[in-house]
């Protein structure tokens, strides 16, 4: 897989990078930069592309803190 193939990325995540790139745009962002910008903040959210096995979701919540 060449660098920038997007093919490992589900569907919700290319949808996510899509208007997080429109809003750059809309920002005065170049289409490049955006579109740079759009996929690094969809990498950070989502830990990159699919990732295979069960168990391998980041938790969501943080444990209650201890009283």
């Amino acid at each position: 897989m060449p660098r920038g193939d997007k093919s490992a990325y589900t569907d919700k995540q290319k949808r996510e990078a899509g208007h997080i790139e429109e809003s750059y745009e809309k920002r005065g962002v170049g289409k490049k930069e955006a579109e740079s910008r759009a996929w690094a903040t969809v990498n950070k959210e989502s830990g990159g592309g699919k990732k295979s096995g069960s168990g391998r979701g980041k938790a969501t919540s943080k444990a209650k803190a201890s009283r």
